[in-house]
Formats: C-alpha cells, structure tokens, sequence
C-alpha cells in the first residue's frame, strides 16, 4: 500500500524525511520514556517541596491516565467511571489506615484490591450495554460512588472527609514526601512497563480485537466476556494503586477530589495523548498536571482550558500527541493506532 503525502518534502527518498526519521530513531519512545524517568527521578535532589509534590501527583496521573487507556484506547469500552474507582482506591487504602490500623505498605494492595472487587462489579453492565448507554450506566456509578462518600457518614467520614498521619518512610532513611514520591515513581514504572507487556501480549491482541469488532473477534475465537472482565479489571487495579497513593501523599481524603472535574481530567488526559497510546497518556498527565497547577485557585480557567485542549486536540490531532510526533519524527514508533506493531 502507497501513502501519498500532501508535502513533496516529506518523501520517504528525501534528505529532509531521512533526517526526520533518524531524528525520530534518537528521540524514540524508548529514549524519551527513560530521560522523563531519569528526570524525575533527580527531581527531590533540585527542586523544592511544592515542585517535588506536583512531580508525585503527576506521577500518579500518568498511573491513572495509563489504566484509563487500557480500558478506553485498547478495549475501545466507553467508561467514566475511572474517576470513581480512584476514589474507592483512596478512600479503601486511607480508611484501612485510619479505622483498622493497617500500615500503609498493607493498606495500599488491600484497598486496590477492594477497588477492583468494585471494577467487577461496574464490568457487569458491560457485558450487555455498549456505546452511549454504557456510557451512562458508568458515569450513574460516578454519581453514585460520589453521593456514597459524602453521605455514608458513619464510613467515609462525611464532607469533611478525613486525616491521616503521614505515611512513615524512616526504616528506609527517607521523609515522608521523599518517601512516597520514589514510591509513586517505582509504582509508575511497573506499571507502565506492564501495559507494553499487555499490549504485546495475547490479552493485548484480543483486547484491540474486541475494539475493532466484537462480531469479528467472536469469530476469531476471542471469549468477549472474560476479555471484557480483564479490560475493567486492569483499569480497576491502576485506579486503586494511584488512589492509595493519593491518599498518601495528601494524607486526606475528601469527597470533591473525585468530582465530575475529576473524569474529565483523565478522559483528556487519554484522548491529548491519543487513544491507545501508553507513551501519549503518560506525556499528556505530567502535561496536564503541570496546567492545572498552574492555574490552581482559577477553577474557572482550569475547566476552560481543559475544554479547549480537548476539542483543538479532536479538531487537528484527533491522533493525540503521539500523531503530531509520528508526524514530525517518523522514526517515533508509538505502538497506537489500529495496525500498527511495536
């Protein structure tokens, strides 16, 4: 198959694209993850604390925007109910610590492990609702899970939400804030380096399947019902290992963190970074985690901007991020659109 490009100079034969595309080779996706890794991780040795903290939520983020684009971007499933599993993440890790006791290096997997029980349960309505009225029946478990942390009192503590003591990371001769941040960078890594995993793997290949067409993966043979409780069930496990540690780094947890505002962030964070595209959720969180707190205090702007990157993104990049840079770097070998292999 030929592709025809509108730029004479972006010949596959010309100077110009060969520099591109040995640009796009030193500048890859492998290159560029591990100097944003390496970045990050000198980030407490110059910056200070309010930097450093902004560095952890981001890295947190990229956790959620990642999970969310496994279920989105890969499975092509409709859900807003991410936002809420976040939720469920902090609020079972941080009552875990607050009302049972448990130390944090156990409340953590246990309260991800709750958020997944959760996930199975919104991955029900999935087996039977596509499209527009998925999409509902998800952001109606948003809206519940919402009105369950304000109002279920006697658990979640109310609208005051609820205060912890901050996590303790001396056995290891590290601060608090130092502490949780290399934790959260660590998580962030695993993570991410096992959504390639999944993506190569043969959950991959069926999870694009079921995106693709249902009736046709049917046809090959793929079991659209477990490959569904996988996509959720995947999505619930990074929500509640971000969530957890949201709840540690803030050490409280309050009922408007996970708002409306709330999905909407992650669903711009899949869609900037483009759909699919692992690198492009983790560029496109630390990105938007960088505008919000600069527009922190100016609710107002933060929503209008948010909307603004989201329909300019849809209009000139419905791709994402990593569109323009496959534009720009062809060598840039981000495994996201349909067809395409690593």
């Amino acid at each position: 198959m030929v592709t025809l490009s509108n730029e004479p100079s972006a010949e596959p034969s010309s100077p110009r694209a060969l520099k591109r595309r040995n640009l796009g080779r030193l500048v890859g996706r492998r290159p560029a993850l591990a100097v944003g890794v390496l970045l990050f991780a000198v980030l407490p040795l110059v910056a200070n604390p309010y930097q450093v903290y902004v560095g952890n939520l981001a890295l947190i983020y990229v956790i959620l925007a990642v999970g969310l684009n496994i279920l989105l971007g890969l499975a092509g499933q409709l859900s807003f109910a991410n936002g809420a599993l976040f939720g469920v993440g902090a609020y079972a890790t941080g009552l875990l610590r607050l009302d049972a006791g448990l130390p944090f290096w156990l409340a953590l997997p246990v309260g991800t492990a709750i958020t997944v029980a959760i996930g199975l349960a919104v991955a029900l309505p999935a087996l039977r609702l596509r499209g527009l009225y998925l999409a509902l029946a998800t952001i109606a478990f948003a809206q519940f899970a919402l009105w369950t942390f304000v109002h279920w009192d006697s658990v979640t503590h109310g609208t005051a939400g609820f205060v912890m003591t901050p996590v303790d990371f001396t056995a290891l001769g590290l601060r608090t804030t130092t502490g949780i941040y290399y934790l959260s960078l660590v998580l962030a890594v695993l993570l991410v380096a096992a959504a390639y995993g999944i993506m190569r793997s043969r959950i991959g290949r069926a999870l694009v399947a079921l995106r693709e067409s249902e009736v046709a993966a049917e046809s090959i043979a793929v079991d659209i019902t477990r490959t569904k409780i996988t996509a959720y069930t995947l999505t619930a496990v990074y929500a509640g290992v971000a969530g957890g540690l949201f709840a540690g780094l803030l050490n409280v947890v309050v009922p408007e963190s996970f708002n409306l505002f709330q999905i909407v962030l992650q669903f711009c964070m899949v869609v900037v970074g483009g759909l699919g595209s692992i690198a492009g959720s983790a560029i496109a969180a630390v990105l938007l985690i960088g505008m919000q707190e600069g527009l922190r205090g100016m609710q107002d702007l933060q929503e209008i901007g948010l909307g603004l990157l989201l329909l300019g993104m849809l209009l000139f990049a419905p791709g994402g991020l990593v569109q323009a840079l496959r534009r720009w770097l062809p060598g840039w070998t981000e495994p996201h659109s349909r067809g395409e292999e690593d």
